[in-house]
């Protein structure tokens, strides 16, 4: 699977944020976006998603299943513990999980402790909601992963080791 884009532009007002962004992505790689505050990486991300429609260009259009989308700012359910959350991920993606882990061994692979898998949401550290975000993806597997500074908020331990693990899901793809 591939996914191109041809051409996109992106006006906010008379702000021109993406001027014919074009880029073949391909399933099993890993891509990263880099660039200043302001950039556009995000509304790249929004436009590749329908999140906001881009002005013009042309691009796959991503089923809500081809995508696994991790925000710069997480937006997690708070009223739920990690624990809830995770177990009612791993239901509504049954069908996709390919791996018959629990949902405490996803916990484990981002070093979420025991006693914080079942404290709410709205407790957890803006680190800790994006290693929830994490296991998204990590769980559902979906063929296109976008990450937007999924990694600013994580120690540098497991910084290092989410990374080695996405790595993994390429090379399994």
């Amino acid at each position: 699977m591939e996914l191109k884009l041809t051409g996109i532009r992106k006006h906010f007002g008379e702000k021109e944020v993406l001027r014919g962004c074009g880029f073949t992505f391909q399933q099993g790689k890993i891509y990263g976006l880099l660039g200043r505050n302001g950039a556009g990486k995000t509304t790249l991300f929004n436009c590749l998603t329908d999140e906001v429609p881009p002005d013009g260009g042309t691009r796959r259009a991503l089923a809500p299943d081809d995508v696994g989308y991790v925000f710069a700012t997480p937006i997690l359910p708070d009223f739920l513990t990690g624990y809830e959350f995770v177990r009612f991920y791993m239901d509504v993606n049954a069908a996709r999980i390919r791996d018959g882990r629990s949902a405490d061994d996803y916990f484990d692979m981002v070093q979420i402790d025991r006693e914080d898998r079942h404290k709410l949401i709205k407790g957890y550290s803006h680190g800790m909601k994006n290693k929830v975000q994490m296991l998204c993806f990590l769980i559902a597997r979906p063929p296109v992963i976008l990450l937007d500074e999924p990694l600013s908020a994580l120690d540098g331990v497991i910084k290092e080791s989410i990374k080695d693990r996405i790595k993994t899901i390429a090379k399994e793809y």
